[in-house]
């Protein structure tokens, strides 16, 4: 067959956060160097180093299709063999649509299909299952219409059991992480101010770093602490935190060098969204908050697993009264206790660095270009 032509829509922004988009980011990365032609189609609003990032792989952005209509005539318009849906906001019909046109489709989910029915669907998250979406079923084969006047609701859509890719193995890193794991975990080593990573996503949309910073400096440990800062009023609610004796704080906007700043760290503060696995991946030391319902799920695994430690929800961090204030103490003692421990830190670490190899996405790569392969054989 000639050279795939993959489309992967998704969207990024202040609000919306650059999860969605980094994780394809990092399979536009993996296509392009098996020669496949890349597009990504969304909107990315207000995040000029996300769009320098596709600008420097010469990816092109094209505006979001977000109707099943729109997305089938994109697909046609651009030649798309593939479609990638990377949402939580498309209409769940459109996979399906895609499918009877003749796209091949892979749906990029975290623990709910939404509806969708789809060629393939990806879970990357530690643990994942989901019973209705068997790991290797056949498909049926769906009619091929050169026409769709009239696209079906989702709710309308048969419900089709599709390949399910589940687990931290299909983990989507960019190649910046990839090549920044270290050979082997992270050794025992004592430090007496110990170096601090605080992030919480591209843009920080639910405006963690302020919150955890003071929490970290509750501790009373002596620290370095760098905070990412993904907007202007993150920043300065930072700077108005004051440090204790032996603590430095720093902020710093979003940057490229994450990795290095990641592999550099002592312990890392981070948000329980798709960084986990860029963490795991480079046998960091990790406390995670959960900062939307979305990641809870994905959190508890963790946590129970003991990738990373676990400092609480969001909301309860920030909560008023006696209960918020217990919150932010227990989580406050579960830093101090990782601060002064390098054994646990370094336990941690190793057992984060073995459940995430960096190669999830060449292996969803190899099985979707695997299957358009396949469907392209004469039967």
């Amino acid at each position: 067959m000639n050279t795939p032509r993959v489309g992967l829509r998704c969207d990024a922004s202040p609000r919306r956060g650059v999860g969605h988009l980094v994780r394809c980011l990092a399979l536009a990365e993996e296509f392009l160097a098996r020669g496949v032609h890349v597009a990504v189609f969304g909107t990315v609003e207000r995040l000029p180093w996300a769009t320098a990032e596709l600008a420097a792989r010469g990816i092109p952005l094209h505006p979001g299709p977000d109707s099943p209509a729109e997305l089938v005539e994109a697909a046609r318009r651009h030649h798309l063999d593939v479609l990638v849906l990377d949402s939580y906001e498309l209409d769940p019909a459109g996979a399906g649509a895609l499918r009877a046109a003749g796209v091949f489709t892979l749906a990029v989910i975290d623990g709910d299909s939404r509806g969708q029915v789809a060629d393939l669907y990806l879970d990357q998250n530690f643990g994942a299952e989901l019973p209705g979406l068997p790991r290797a079923a056949e498909l049926p084969e769906l009619p091929r219409a050169a026409e769709l006047p009239e696209l079906p609701r989702a709710a309308e859509l048969p419900e089709l059991p599709g390949r399910l890719l589940a687990g931290s193995g299909y983990a989507l890193l960019r190649d910046s992480v990839i090549t920044a794991r270290p050979s082997a975990p992270p050794p025992v080593t004592t430090v007496s101010r110990p170096r601090v990573l605080a992030f919480f996503g591209g843009t920080d949309a639910v405006g963690a770093a302020p919150v955890l910073t003071r929490v970290l400096v509750a501790t009373g440990h002596p620290m370095d602490l760098t905070v990412i800062v993904g907007r202007p009023e993150i920043e300065a609610e930072v700077e108005d935190v004051a440090p204790g004796r032996g603590q430095v704080i720093r902020p710093v906007p979003p940057t490229g060098a994450l990795p290095a700043l990641i592999t550099e760290a002592d312990l890392v503060v981070s948000a329980a969204g798709t960084s986990t696995w860029e963490l795991c991946c480079l046998g960091a030391p990790a406390a995670l908050v959960c900062v939307v319902d979305n990641q809870r799920e994905s959190y508890t695994r963790v946590v129970r697993h003991g990738l990373a430690a676990g400092l609480g929800e969001l909301p309860e961090l920030t909560a008023a009264g006696v209960a918020g204030r217990a919150a932010r103490a227990a989580a406050a003692r579960t830093l101090h206790g990782l601060l002064s421990s390098p054994q646990r830190r370094a336990t941690l670490a190793a057992q984060a660095w073995s459940t995430v190899d960096g190669q999830g996405r060449a292996r969803v790569v190899d099985a979707v270009l695997d299957a358009v392969r396949a469907a392209a054989v004469p039967g």
